[in-house]
This record gives structure tokens, sequence and C-alpha cells, in this order.
């Protein structure tokens, strides 16, 4: 599972091959999420609220590069890095 971002402690990973919605994982120490791509949303999991807001944060920042790197892990090519939140 190749991780796309890592900020604040928080780790974002998508799978290659995953079964739909379209989403990734996020991670705060042992905690996990999986946030749907479009529309934002919380499938399973949770985090500390203040981790989550975060995740949010960026995912609304970068939901066009989060959709395209959904396409290429469905086509099992490399998903690349997507930037942090500053």
């Amino acid at each position: 599972m190749p991780e796309i971002s890592r900020f604040y402690g928080i780790v974002i990973k998508m799978f290659f091959n995953d079964h739909m919605p379209a989403h990734f994982h996020a991670y705060h120490g042992s905690q996990e999420v999986l946030v749907s791509i479009e529309p934002l949303a919380i499938v399973a999991g949770e985090l500390a609220p203040r981790a989550m807001g975060l995740v949010a944060e960026w995912a609304s920042l970068h939901q066009k590069e989060l959709k395209e790197a959904w396409r290429k892990a469905k086509n099992l090519e490399p998903v690349g890095k997507i930037d942090p939140l500053p």
C-alpha cells in the first residue's frame, strides 16, 4: 500500500486495485479511517477530532489529485506523492 502523503503525524495511504468507493486510508497513531474521495466522507473507522480535521482539510485541497491517484492505483500504476499540509 503506497504512502501518498505524511503530515503532522498523519500518514495517508492508498491500496492498489482496492474496492469501491474510491477512497484513501488515513492513520494517526493506532487509529485508522477510510475516507471516500467524492464526496469526501468517512467510510469506516475514526480519528481523533483534531487529526480528522487535518485530514479533511488536506483532502479538500487535494481532491483532484486524489482522484488521479485512485485511477492510477486501480490500473496498478505508481500513484506518486501528494503535497502535505504546510
